[in-house]
């Protein structure tokens, strides 16, 4: 059955898993702050097959992202995607581009049952991207991967992180993508969390700058375009008649839908660390519980502060008053991170709600 928003009180539709936070990359925006070497306390790996049991329990199964970190750094990562292929789960993945991402381990690890991989390009010059991801050489090994994973039919998606560094190559970066064979573009705006302190995020207004540009190339590219902590994005496409879910061609076998309208942090999505520790997503380091302690089942259907991002009408100043608070709502992550309010307004909308401005006309 598909998803839908009215399973948002009780199932996830997307689980990240962060299955370490050893990474050889050192990216300028990294929520994380990676190391080199693996946390002592991370999850073993019976913690870990027991954790990814009880997220194929929840009433509605959810998709699966493992995340770090690189979760190639896992000894038993090809282990874990066959496990939670066997129970029933659709498994994605975000490694980083280091040489562990050999053509071999891709073939593992889809042989094992991973049913789409996620490379991040932040730029379509190599040495911008190489400096923003902090390792020579970084751009080549990406594209490598992108190679590889065309060759063996291993499904794609992009992740590019906009900041004031790149916000002028959007249109460049959406024809270079074009050539890669993805299904999905998934464009991240920055939030001011880890080592996204030292990055500047574009102002408000640039928003709709980057949203009209992503619009026209969502009308023509050949792949799919989502924004991640950009929930605005959906007001912009709404108000242009057009259909925030829209994906080009039928979905890949066996691909579950894209989510639902209204999936936000701790609504429809939230982010297991490394250590078991549980967040609304990766970005809202609000601890709601931890796990073995406590099921993950209780923690996302129980949580007072889940309950509460799930509830749209408890939104503060205009996000609360917007007409699209059910399905846009701001980025609770940006909210969080520039306020210390999760109920906040989104710092970086522009928009004025209809009935703001009806108050002002009166």
């Amino acid at each position: 059955m598909p998803y839908t928003t009215a399973d948002f009180a009780h199932s996830p539709f997307l689980i990240f898993y962060e299955v370490t936070r050893a990474c050889d990359l050192v990216c300028k925006h990294c929520r994380a702050c990676a190391q080199p070497n693996p946390h002592p306390s991370q999850l073993t790996h019976e913690q870990s097959c027991a954790l990814i049991r009880q997220m194929a329990d929840f009433p509605k199964p959810p998709l699966l992202v493992f995340t770090g970190g690189d979760p190639m750094k896992r000894e038993d990562i090809f282990d874990l995607v066959r496990f939670a292929k066997e129970c029933g789960l659709q498994v994605a993945m975000t490694p980083s581009a280091t040489p562990l991402v050999t053509r071999e381990a891709l073939i593992k690890l889809k042989d094992a049952g991973l049913s789409r991989l996620a490379v991040s390009l932040d730029s379509a010059n190599p040495v911008f991207h190489d400096d923003f991801r902090g390792v020579e050489g970084s751009f080549q090994r990406s594209l490598e991967i992108l190679r590889d994973c065309r060759e063996i039919d291993l499904p794609l998606q992009i992740n590019t992180t906009i900041t004031n560094r790149n916000i002028d190559q959007i249109d460049e970066m959406a024809e270079f993508i074009a050539h890669q064979g993805i299904g999905l573009w998934s464009v991240f705006f920055l939030i001011p969390v880890g080592r996204g302190l030292a990055e500047q995020r574009i102002k408000p207004e640039e928003y709709e700058v980057v949203f009209e540009k992503l619009w026209n190339h969502a009308q023509k590219q050949p792949y799919a375009i989502k924004t991640t902590e950009a929930h605005h994005y959906r007001r912009f496409v709404l108000e242009k008649h057009g259909n925030p879910q829209l994906q080009p061609g039928p979905l890949p076998e066996g691909r579950q839908q894209r989510a639902p309208l209204g999936v936000n942090d701790g609504k429809g999505v939230f982010f297991v660390s490394h250590t078991g520790s549980v967040y609304p997503s990766g970005f809202m380091p609000i601890l709601c519980g931890r796990f073995p302690e406590k099921s993950i089942i209780d923690i996302y259907q129980n949580s007072e502060l889940l309950r509460s991002l799930r509830d749209g009408d408890l939104l503060k100043g205009k996000c609360g008053l917007c007409e699209y608070r059910q399905i846009c709502g701001g980025s609770r992550a940006r909210a969080y991170a520039v306020t210390r309010d999760p109920l906040a307004p989104e710092p970086d909308c522009v928009y004025i709600p209809t009935e703001m401005r009806e108050k002002v006309l009166c």
